[in-house]
């Protein structure tokens, strides 16, 4: 039988994150405890990256030592350094004789337009959650790499909402799944299990929502700049034993998550990616746990939108729509 679990549940791999609150962007680090065979799917035309040809399955790599997902659109990649030196005072990495590499992949999503444009994430950042991800600190909301993140922005900062970070996990027997999703979307975020729109572009009294989908479909003008802070990122985590070309696949099965959960999704405007990463030793069959990754991930998005805060003069889900969700 299927029972939700904790992210924190998952044994293998320890998350952390840390963020400036005042600048209004973070990062989330996943650490194997050891090593992770991990996959990658970019579904969105402006991904912001770090190593990602290391999940390419032609790659010689196996596997990686860390993963980083931040703010700071490409400025943010410096996050990675600071995970690298973390890994590498350990004696953790991919050995050359005189030192250990670690290898780390990141994406980042574009928050420049909330606090300071030039206040990124940077290698003291990266560092600094890696340290907070002994203790385990992950939370769900306005922390780490959702610090900044916001939805429904297709007409700009104006009339978009506050989202943040959120996670989700189930186990059935001993298998686990789980993700964490940051959510920065262009496009609305519906339940996916009633249709009903969670978060997204506001009305002009900002009370009330309207339709992305709709105004696109309105008029046949072309929009030529979207880039107002966009890309949703996400991880997958699980038990199972899997190499990287099967965690590709899980991860492009995930990506029916953002599907279900985001109208419109994977735009020119986003860098929408999604990490799926093998932390365990549990048998199981490749396409149940990319069935359940793509639930788990929509389940994400939800969270992340019914756990971020109003901030920075932006409206959340529990501001404008919690209590009439009682």
């Amino acid at each position: 039988m299927k029972r939700e679990i904790s992210i924190r549940e998952i044994q293998g791999i320890r998350i952390g994150q840390t963020e400036d609150r005042e600048a209004a962007t973070g990062c989330t680090v996943f650490l194997a405890e050891g090593e992770m065979a991990a996959g990658l799917d970019v579904r969105g035309g402006g991904p912001a990256s770090r190593e990602s040809e290391l999940m390419n399955p032609l790659a010689a790599a196996k596997t990686i030592h860390g993963l980083v997902l931040a703010g700071g659109s490409a400025f943010g990649l410096d996050a990675a350094g600071g995970v690298m030196q973390y890994l590498e005072e350990r004696g953790i990495g991919f050995d050359v004789g005189v030192t250990k590499v670690p290898l780390v992949c990141q994406a980042d999503l574009f928050d420049l337009t909330l606090g300071n444009a030039f206040v990124r994430p940077d290698k003291e950042m990266g560092y600094q959650a890696c340290i907070c991800a002994e203790e385990g600190n992950y939370r769900d909301g306005n922390y780490g790499a959702g610090c900044g993140a916001t939805v429904g922005k297709f007409l700009g900062m104006d009339y978009c909402m506050k989202s943040g970070i959120g996670s989700y996990a189930v186990q059935i027997g001993e298998l686990q799944v789980g993700a964490v999703v940051a959510v920065n979307a262009l496009g609305d975020i519906y339940d996916w299990k009633n249709g009903r729109k969670a978060a997204g572009l506001l009305a002009e009294n900002r009370k009330e929502f309207r339709k992305t989908e709709e105004l696109m479909y309105a008029s046949t003008e072309i929009k030529e700049n979207k880039f107002t802070g966009n890309t949703t990122l996400g991880v997958v985590i699980t038990n199972a034993i899997f190499q990287k070309p099967a965690l590709c696949k899980i991860a492009g099965m995930a990506q029916n998550g953002y599907a279900r959960a985001i109208r419109p999704v994977h735009t020119t405007a986003d860098g929408d990616s999604i990490y799926a990463v093998s932390v365990g030793q549990i048998r199981a069959d490749q396409d149940l746990v990319g069935t359940l990754a793509a639930e788990v991930v929509s389940e994400a998005i939800l969270k992340a939108v019914y756990s971020a805060e109003s901030a920075y003069g932006f409206p959340s889900w529990r501001e404008l729509c919690a209590s009439s969700h009682k």
